[in-house]
């Protein structure tokens, strides 16, 4: 077998493929994309922080996806912009910096994952045992979900990159707008079996988990409401689990849609945007899903920007 230790420090990405008119149209879209993004998270973050009536579980748990979309897009969409600039001959980038990129792009995937399934746990706890609610959700416990939803995401990509990390190169091109797992072993002229055998397990295990998760529990809260003659209680239910049911729905459809599109390589333009979508499209929506479904959202904005009444 023919030793390959090319292992080039310097990689370069495919990125998309751009007519000369569209150009400054895509940056456009994507450069106030990434703005409102960074805007509106960080707006409703530094809300849930400063007013003490949305400091509960739910909202603490919520913080974890402004903060997850936040870092998932600030490493990926500024390379982005600037490569949408570049002519693809000069679109290089560095081993070390593709390896962060592609650490960075799979947590944001799998910790949306992780933290939408603790909030369907806040959801569960909050309509099926209400009286205990406060007892089982604490400061403690919203701590635990968290690092939990984090420290899972991180060793699972952890170890999906560090089978990646073992292979020796022998191409350099990132067939992709941005570095990602697969694009990273593709380079490899060794056997991947390994690196595609537990991609794979990742990917079905985190799905499984993830969807078994939410029908088991959207199932007990909805036998709950049926079974419960408290209107408020079937109300509230209702607005809350709808909110998160919806957010759950765009990320699943955002990675169902890139997953398929990775099985039909005469595709391949439609892939690379839908791995960009998949970033910039919840990251966009959870903000205002969240914002405008929350009652303490909404009365706090008022407030803010209700106009001050001068005295005589």
């Amino acid at each position: 077998m023919e030793n390959y230790t090319y292992n080039s420090l310097t990689l370069q990405l495919e990125g998309l493929n751009l007519s000369k008119d569209s150009v400054y149209p895509v940056f456009l879209f994507f450069f106030l994309s990434y703005l409102f993004i960074l805007v509106a998270n960080v707006g409703i973050a530094v809300l849930v922080f400063i007013d003490k009536n949305l400091h509960q579980p739910m909202y603490l748990l919520f913080c974890n996806l402004p903060f997850n979309d936040i870092l998932g897009n600030s490493i990926m969409v500024p390379r982005l912009l600037i490569d949408v600039l570049r002519p693809p001959s000069e679109r290089l980038i560095s081993y070390y910096e593709c390896l962060v990129q592609a650490f960075t792009s799979h947590m944001f995937g799998t910790t949306t994952n992780t933290v939408l399934m603790i909030m369907a746990f806040d959801r569960y706890v909050a309509i099926c045992n209400p009286l205990r609610y406060a007892a089982i959700m604490t400061n403690t416990m919203v701590i635990k979900l968290t690092v939990s939803a984090w420290g899972v995401a991180f060793v699972l990509v952890g170890i999906l990159l560090g089978l990646t990390v073992r292979l020796n190169r022998c191409r350099s091109m990132i067939m992709n707008p941005y570095c990602d797992n697969a694009s990273l072993f593709k380079l490899s002229c060794e056997s991947v079996y390994i690196n595609n055998v537990y991609g794979l397990t990742f990917t079905v295990v985190l799905f499984t988990a993830s969807i078994g998760s939410i029908v088991l529990t959207y199932t007990k809260i909805t036998v709950v409401c049926l079974t419960s003659k408290n209107k408020t209680l079937n109300s509230k239910a209702l607005k809350t689990c709808s909110t998160h049911l919806v957010v759950y729905l765009i990320m699943v459809f955002s990675g169902m849609s890139l997953i398929a599109l990775h099985r039909f390589p005469e595709y391949a333009d439609y892939r690379k945007l839908s791995s960009i979508l998949f970033h910039i499209i919840p990251g966009s929506l959870n903000p205002i899903i969240y914002g405008m479904q929350s009652k303490e959202v909404r009365k706090f904005l008022s407030k803010l920007f209700e106009p001050k009444k001068i005295l005589p």
